[in-house]
């Protein structure tokens, strides 16, 4: 896919406007192509990402003159659970911004490039790599400050086709290990739902064992949990046609979770894709919660369609483990509960690694530092 760049000067604080732009993915009703996208979208996709980063930046200007990247209005929509997170990270860099003044820093103005590095559409999903070049000039307050700090940034987005033939960008991470950039939100503000009705936190699993005692009631619940581990072990290896895959898009790991949990007996609850409060999926798209890690334990939890266990030893079949591999307060995967031993261990099924009834003592083995969340179904 040939680069796309756009560049602009950033020097002031953007509204956060951030609400309905469109732009065309294919006939109304249809299904975006499968093997890329055109020249059009792939600037589009680039004028996208532009608006949000420098969005992000300007947050963090002194001053309030200079031009800011606008949003192609027409041609995409950013998705609701993703207006809440940019309004709460911009917040964040709003706070940095009076920090750093307290520290005798400011910038004047910055300038930005956007380039595609790429982009894969697999259904109604197309996820785009961008890179980020920009530069921030130093505002002279001791005098002896260099004329600019710049960084280079990599950073993922996602995009779902919505009815009406139109893409909705709802999600945009960063690819880079290491401090973030100087304009990189506060993970916890900007993942945070900004509203009236917050996302619940989990509590984090201990991993000692044994474990307390915690017998699970079966059958209480109206869930068939027989059925989400029969599910799971059925198609662990061999894909139920019937759904989309997401190996190349993020990873699979929830999207085969959230089938599991359906084929036990989870009830749909339609909506926005970005309302975590909604978990679905359809022919042309799905909920963030559906397929997203972090999406899917804000809305089980927000639902109460599930509690959280003190100790991942405490889980029995059809129960939830996510991960946070290196401990950054972002979830990275999740798996369910097929098999327990008569001695308390139990088994968990996944995909992305497709992984059949391994125990959780080998998984605490080989990730001793993670984090880990333990979900009663």
């Amino acid at each position: 896919m040939k680069s796309t760049t756009l560049r602009s000067a950033v020097g002031t604080v953007l509204s956060v406007a951030v609400a309905a732009v469109f732009l065309p993915a294919s006939p109304a009703g249809a299904t975006p192509r499968t093997a890329g996208v055109d020249q059009a979208t792939t600037e589009t996709f680039s004028r996208t990402a532009d608006a949000v980063l420098t969005q992000r930046t300007a947050a963090l200007l002194d001053n309030r003159s200079g031009r800011i990247a606008p949003l192609p209005r027409k041609q995409v929509r950013l998705s609701a659970g993703l207006v809440r997170a940019e309004d709460a990270g911009v917040s964040s860099l709003r706070a940095r911004k009076k920090r750093l003044a307290a520290l005798g820093e400011a910038y004047t103005a910055a300038d930005t490039r956007v380039s595609v590095d790429g982009t894969r559409v697999a259904g109604a999903r197309a996820t785009v790599q961008v890179t980020e070049s920009t530069t921030l000039t130093y505002k002279k307050i001791r005098g002896d400050e260099p004329a600019t700090t710049g960084f280079k940034a990599r950073h993922e987005l996602d995009f779902t086709a919505v009815p009406g033939g139109k893409w909705e960008l709802t999600g945009i991470r960063s690819k880079d290990d290491g401090p973030g950039a100087i304009n990189a939100p506060t993970l916890r503000a900007a993942t945070a739902a900004a509203d009236a009705n917050p996302m619940p936190d989990a509590p984090v699993a201990a991993t000692s064992y044994p474990a307390r005692s915690a017998p699970k009631k079966q059958g209480t619940s109206g869930y068939d949990y027989a059925a989400m581990a029969a599910y799971s072990e059925k198609y662990w290896r061999n894909y139920n046609p019937e759904y989309r895959k997401y190996n190349a898009a993020g990873g699979d790991c929830t999207n085969f979770l959230s089938q599991a949990l359906k084929a036990g007996g989870w009830k749909a609850e339609t909506g926005s894709a970005g309302d975590y409060r909604k978990w679905w999926y359809g022919a042309t798209g799905q909920s963030d919660s559906w397929v997203g890690v972090n999406e899917w334990s804000w809305y089980a939890l927000n639902s109460q369609r599930v509690t959280s266990l003190a100790n991942v030893y405490q889980m029995d079949v059809g129960d939830v483990m996510q991960m946070d591999f290196d401990g950054d307060g972002s979830k990275d995967h999740s798996m369910m509960t097929t098999y327990r031993s008569r001695n308390g261990v139990p088994y968990l099924t996944y995909h992305s690694t497709n992984t059949y009834r391994k125990s959780v003592a080998s998984i605490i083995a080989s990730y001793p530092d993670a984090v880990y969340y333990a979900y009663r179904t």
